[in-house]
């Protein structure tokens, strides 16, 4: 019971922290990658950004 109580937990928690952001290359995403400062993005976010809002 104690395992079954674990896997909930841990199936609940990867949930959350993965329906916490848009998906990669969605309308949204492009948006809210626009307004962050370019300072702050990562290299994968650069490389993705221009891959799937640059060159639609």
């Amino acid at each position: 019971m104690k395992q079954l109580k674990a896997l909930f937990a841990i199936s609940a928690i990867t949930l959350f922290l993965t329906a916490c952001g848009a998906e990669v290359g969605s309308d949204e995403w492009c948006a809210d990658l626009k307004e962050k400062p370019k300072g702050e993005w990562t290299m994968d976010e650069t490389g993705d950004y221009a891959k799937h809002c640059l060159l639609k």
